[in-house]
């Protein structure tokens, strides 16, 4: 779009306004795309892009930005190339890294008029949530799913943050669930992606987050179990390249293993016992079906049909892997060759497909579509183009209002296909007293790096901030999540340098837990500042840079929720009641039916939702 129509279309001084902000796209998938391009028509002049993503086969549907020379490329390289013929006048520049990294600290996100977050999960949306609260800067966060989109403006002070409303936990599954009583098909595909393609062509994930493998009551025999297996799959690996490879492993997990917990009668009091599968029984029945069916992604395919492409991907899997072996190549950087499940990968998921199925035959379990089990397995969203766009559009619209600094005409606005009107809007809340981020206060902290020890740390809070002995500090890591460096009853680490402990020096929270005789504060989150000169002995190694007043924290409300007050992102809050006919809710972009979601996905690349409403486990299980 020319200056002078963009003039013409917000005015002049808008217009001006607009030419000189300096703005930061996070993320630059689904949204990204989108809101990239309308942020260069619009006349942005300066645009940052961040994004850590490099572009999949299965991005091109609805990232209009790529196209299929651009796979396996970095997201947001491309995105700048591409945007920047839409207005070759506009500085982009480009930062194919990770938001969290140390690097994009408080002083860098101050250096932006403001903040877009296009992401798709949640320790990342957090961490930028936070970094604009701490640096002042507003923030306009956005997400879609399917028809369903909203997005919201965050201001400190003067708007709910992000996690004003609490996220739901995603759900794991136990290990006895996954490895010995399935009920949905979901069950099926994690114990074929996170558990027999590990074992067979990688390393085995006992860490997976899928899979909860905490040793508890429930399973701890399981878990003896499964090692136990693993020894005997490990033996079964040794075959692979010959001509019973493949009946080894089937008769192992679709004969032997079935029969076992067949034998579990008190399992299946109150449910069908599992089959074994036959192998020659299906073998002979499969001998006509050629392995090209599994180019049939939207059919469902018959157990023969399962069986025949079980065979042939388990052939390419362990051609690429013995091929692999040989020449000593690596794919993830390690000493040891392996292979993991990709979405994109038509090997991988294929057999995931086949597997998957054929447990699912077993065991008496819906079997789902090579279509379905992708968006299952690689935890995808279902993700519409016009959404994003239509989402993209919106977020600009608020950033108009946010540049004249009228919070007052900002809304929370959603996307709705339920609803009666197709956008709706709601006036922003102001922040919740009881949100420990958000109410946090801010301050910096001068270190000499080489001296500076946790103990300094704490005699400043103690003398300076009056804190007592009642108090923790967490560190964060590159992850998102806050680490307990000091309690009470941790003080290993006094004598520890800070830059040892902390996230090499980035920053760390205080939270006050003396609530023994008055209210504790709220948190204080301290951003260090390394001196440019090693400070003489007779210095204090930590020094605060200003006076900081801390209040106390706010007393949470004993009043209940009215019956007809509605879930809002995540939470209940006044004034948000259930629009009529509306039978889904938003969390922050995300929704899920009858429960809360745990983040916006504006990339549509990173939770699920499956809706199982029969039986007695039925109901939406939601996975990160």
């Amino acid at each position: 779009m020319r200056p002078s129509s963009i003039k013409r279309c917000v005015g002049v001084d808008l217009a001006h306004q607009i030419q000189e902000s300096r703005v930061l796209l996070v993320g630059a998938g689904g949204i990204g795309c989108e809101l990239l391009k309308n942020l260069v028509l619009t006349g942005f002049g300066d645009i940052h892009i961040i994004d850590l993503d490099t572009i999949d086969l299965s991005n091109l549907n609805r990232q209009f930005l790529f196209r299929h020379e651009h796979i396996k490329k970095p997201k947001a390289l491309v995105a700048k190339e591409v945007a920047q013929k839409f207005q070759p006048s506009a500085k982009l520049e480009a930062h194919h890294t990770n938001i969290m990294d140390r690097q994009f600290n408080i002083d860098w996100f101050k250096g932006f008029n403001i903040v877009f977050n296009a992401l798709d999960n949640l320790a990342a949306r957090r961490h930028v949530n936070h970094m604009c609260l701490a640096a002042g800067v507003p923030l306009i966060e956005s997400g879609t799913t399917g028809f369903n989109g909203q997005v919201q403006v965050i201001k400190k002070g003067e708007t709910e943050c992000y996690d004003c409303n609490e996220k739901a936990t995603p759900i794991t599954f136990p290990i006895c669930t996954i490895r010995s009583n399935p009920t949905q098909p979901i069950h099926c595909i994690s114990w074929a992606k996170s558990w027999l393609i590990p074992e067979l062509f990688g390393e085995s994930e006992e860490d997976s987050d899928v899979i909860d493998n905490t040793e508890n009551a429930e399973n701890a025999d399981e878990i003896a179990r499964l090692k136990k297996e693993a020894l005997e799959l490990k033996e079964i690996r040794d075959s692979m390249g010959s001509d019973s490879f493949c009946r080894k492993v089937f008769e192992k997990v679709f004969k032997i293993d079935v029969e076992r917990l067949r034998g579990m009668a008190d399992m299946w009091k109150e449910r069908q016992p599992p089959d074994a599968l036959d192998y020659d029984k299906l073998e002979s029945g499969s001998a006509q079906i050629e392995p090209t069916v599994s180019k049939l992604s939207q059919k469902e395919w018959s157990v023969e049909e399962n069986f025949a492409v079980f065979k042939d991907s388990m052939d390419r899997l362990s051609k690429r892997l013995i091929e692999l072996l040989s020449d000593g190549t690596s794919t993830t950087g390690t000493n040891k060759p392996i292979l993991s499940f990709d979405k994109d990968d038509e090997d991988t998921l294929d057999f995931v497909t086949a597997a998957a199925n054929l447990r699912s035959t077993a065991f008496h379990i819906e079997q789902k579509t090579k279509f379905d089990i992708k968006q299952m397995a690689g935890n995808i969203i279902p993700a519409i183009a016009t959404t994003n766009a239509m989402t993209a559009g919106l977020c600009v619209l608020q950033a108009f209002k946010v540049l004249q600094h009228d919070l007052n005409q900002a809304k929370m606005v959603f996307l709705e296909r339920s609803g009666a009107r197709a956008i709706n809007s709601d006036s922003l809340d102001p922040p919740k007293p009881t949100c420990s981020v958000c109410s946090a206060v801010h301050g910096r902290v001068s270190v000499d790096s080489e001296r500076a020890t946790l103990g300094d740390l704490i005699e400043v809070l103690r003398s300076e901030l009056d804190y007592g002995e009642e108090l923790s500090i967490l560190n964060h890591g590159g992850n998102g999540q806050g680490e307990v460096v000091y309690d009470p009853d941790l003080e290993d680490n006094l004598s520890a340098r800070l830059q040892d402990i902390t996230n090499n020096l980035d920053y760390i929270t205080v939270v006050d837990e003396d609530d023994v005789d008055k209210v504790p504060r709220v948190n204080l989150e301290l951003f260090f500042v390394e001196r440019a000169e090693a400070s003489s002995e007779e210095s204090k190694p930590v020094t605060l840079q200003q006076g900081l007043e801390i209040p106390r924290k706010a007393k949470k409300s004993t009043i209940p929720a009215s019956e007809d007050t509605a879930m809002t992102n995540g939470t209940s809050g006044p004034g948000k009641r259930k629009r009529d006919g509306e039978d889904e809710e938003m969390t922050n972009g995300h929704v899920a039916k009858k429960v809360a979601g745990d983040q916006a996905n504006g990339d549509g690349e990173d939770v699920i939702v499956v809706d199982e409403e029969d039986g007695k486990d039925g109901g939406a299980i939601l996975i990160d």
